[in-house]
């Protein structure tokens, strides 16, 4: 039998499981010593946190809004040889983000399984399949992960846009903290609102992005549970959030967005989602000063904003403000097709016998009034058509 055969076949692949968190920190941490990832510092903060408290992972299990522990790893001779992260990327769950992918390439076995045998093509091979409701996958890839973005590649990731992640030092936001904003239609953003920022969604993104994405009203709006568990977690990570929009009264309609993701304690820079109307950039300064202000009662610490291909008005704007280019990540996505299974082939349906079922007991014989009626029609059509008939009146 071939090595690569057998060797994919004693790969196993099962959702996390508390006994794996010790493994999965392990391997989060040598990822993290040869290179700083931002999304594996998160998650390892997180295993961390989870792996003080048992009780904690399984409640966190049970709360549909958490999207913390979509993750799968992939096991083989009861060690953890890689994982994949993933997360519902919509309220509807038509679309799905794949977070990251790690793994082990200190394990005898990674040199073995290349291509579509590769731990990392059966880990999204297998997301792929276990989760039905997708339709779409989409990711963030640097682009300097070369293996990584082959990987994808290879799995029928196609790209989308290319994102650029900005930092705004300090002393940028100490400057723009002095502007006077101006902006009078500033109002704070409730359910109430989703509407408006679900039409500034759709016109802020080319349509390729906008089909993609498949956002709805809904995923403007935050249920209770939502606001609940955003307030726990805010009150545990010395974190909060706020956003607003601007409203043009003519259009009635909202013009430009901002969420803050604010860092009470300076241990970690801010974070902003900024959405603008194409036609409006005259925003942009206005808005980034408008956080400015917010920021500045807060310790100093940086702001991180990130901008893409198809919003030159934005790029041009941070290289004006000095900003430094922290990450440049290619956007990729992925349809999924999932085949239906039929229930009873075609065989077993005995088509000749319901045919036969169909046809009548005895041979149809038209009645006689329908047969004269018949003769009638062909007679009086006959004579109409006739070339020596005169139909023209005398």
């Amino acid at each position: 039998m071939n090595t690569s055969t057998l060797t994919k076949s004693s790969l196993k692949i099962r959702a996390i499981q508390y006994r794996d968190l010790n493994a999965v920190s392990c391997l989060l941490q040598q990822c993290l010593s040869i290179e700083h990832n931002n999304r594996q510092a998160i998650l390892l903060e997180k295993i961390q946190k989870y792996q003080s408290f048992y009780g904690l992972l399984e409640l966190s299990k049970l709360l549909p809004f958490n999207h913390d522990f979509y993750i799968y790893v992939a096991e083989k001779d009861q060690q953890i040889q890689g994982l994949i992260q993933v997360s519902p990327f919509n309220h509807t769950r038509s679309t799905w983000k794949v977070e990251q992918v790690l793994i082990n390439y200190n394990t005898s076995i990674s040199h073995l399984l290349i291509g579509n045998r590769s731990i990392g093509s059966q880990l999204l091979r297998h997301c792929f399949e276990k989760i039905w409701e997708a339709r779409t996958w989409v990711l963030e890839v640097n682009i300097n992960e070369k293996n990584t973005l082959g990987l994808y590649r290879e799995n029928g990731f196609q790209p989308l846009a290319q994102i650029t992640h900005w930092c705004c030092s300090w002393e940028i936001l100490q400057k723009l903290a002095q502007q006077e904003p101006n902006l009078p239609n500033l109002l704070p953003v409730s359910n109430a609102d989703a509407k408006l920022l679900y039409q500034l969604d759709c016109v802020s993104m080319p349509p390729m992005l906008r089909q993609v994405f498949d956002r709805h009203i809904e995923d403007f709006k935050i249920g209770l549970g939502g606001f609940i568990v955003q307030k726990i977690q805010g009150w545990l990570n010395h974190t909060s959030e706020i956003s607003a929009y601007v409203f043009e009264p003519q259009r009635k309609a909202a013009i430009g967005y901002f969420k803050l993701y604010l860092c009470k304690d300076g241990s970690k820079p801010h974070e902003a989602v900024l959405t603008v109307h194409p036609a409006y950039t005259w925003l942009y300064p206005k808005l980034i000063s408008q956080m400015a202000t917010i920021i500045h009662s807060l310790p100093p610490q940086s702001l991180l904003v990130s901008s893409s291909d198809y919003q030159s008005e934005r790029e041009e704007y941070l290289e004006k403000l000095n900003g430094e280019r922290v990450d440049q990540n290619l956007l990729m996505s992925r349809s999924v097709w999932h085949k239906l299974r039929e229930v009873k082939p075609l065989e077993s349906l005995n088509l000749p016998e319901v045919l036969n079922g169909l046809k009548p007991v005895h041979t149809p014989m038209p009645t006689p009034w329908i047969k004269s009626w018949l003769e009638s029609t062909y007679n009086s059509s006959s004579l109409t058509n006739h070339p020596d008939s005169n139909n023209s009146p005398e």
